[in-house]
């Protein structure tokens, strides 16, 4: 591929982020055809290469935050992206209604409990921004209380990057006529009838609200150790290619190596 997707996708930190102006069915120049699917194949295949030396070397993690608007694709990145990892060394958390047990906390209780340790990749299907986004939008707590979390995001993320954790940030940039279209979708496929929810339709007439609060999040998040990425997804088959490139870019940017054997392997006989 010639396109650079780390460099040309990044959000650079400071920027103040517009989402009109990026375009959710832009390409980059790429084309659907049968090199674009051979180079999705070959990075898939070099993704599993490196979450094996990464599980090796234990001496990092990757955690991947997934956000996006209602039928925004997270779960069909997942399952196209993380396809042929080892499940061993990759966990999925998805964040819900925080429980009982989890409102008696701190917000980034649950977070934490749930970042990858040393020689995984970690998935958040949605995550600790949920607390900048549908607890604002929907006015469950107050204003003084969400306004102060963009800062304490940025201090928790940099504490987990100075311990180990690499961190990438997708935005999955979908258009409302697109949202419509895969609800309808959905309403007509009978296989699908169970992704429907009430609240599917309900929050979709919050759209302008939670464009906002995307903006924002955007804009005061995305930092040099804790980069976000806007991935034009209208089109799935750019955005299953964007993420799996800017995954393997960074993996092979951390540089990883198998530890050395443990014992003197001439000395081992097999008997």
């Amino acid at each position: 591929m010639a396109s650079n997707f780390t460099k040309e996708l990044a959000v650079h930190s400071g920027k103040k982020v517009k989402l009109h102006k990026y375009d959710p069915e832009e390409t980059l120049g790429v084309e659907k055809d049968h090199k674009t699917k051979q180079s999705l194949a070959k990075t898939l295949n070099r993704i599993d290469e490196l979450q094996y030396l990464l599980y090796a070397e234990r001496k990092h993690a990757l955690l991947i935050v997934l956000q996006a608007m209602d039928t925004g694709g997270k779960d069909g990145t997942i399952r196209h992206v993380m396809s042929g990892v080892n499940p061993q060394g990759c966990r999925v958390t998805s964040f819900k209604v925080p429980s009982a047990e989890e409102r008696e906390h701190d917000f980034l209780w649950r977070i934490h409990k749930a970042v990858p340790t040393l020689g995984e990749i970690g998935i958040f299907n949605r995550s600790h921004y949920e607390d900048v986004l549908v607890v604002r939008v929907h006015g469950l707590v107050s204003k003084n209380v969400w306004s102060k979390r963009y800062d304490q995001i940025n201090a928790f993320e940099e504490y987990l990057t100075k311990n180990g954790v690499t961190i990438l940030k997708f935005y999955l940039h979908i258009s409302k006529e697109e949202q419509k279209k895969r609800i309808l979708e959905r309403v007509k496929d009978p296989d699908k009838h169970w992704k429907i929810s009430e609240a599917d339709f309900k929050e979709r007439e919050y759209w302008n609200e939670y464009v906002d609060a995307y903006e924002d999040l955007l804009s005061r998040c995305s930092t040099k150790g804790a980069p976000w990425f806007i991935i034009p997804a209208n089109k799935k088959w750019f955005r299953n290619l964007a993420v799996s490139h800017i995954i393997q870019e960074t993996l092979e940017d951390l540089q990883l190596q198998y530890p050395k054997p443990t014992v003197d392997l001439k000395k081992l006989k097999v008997r």
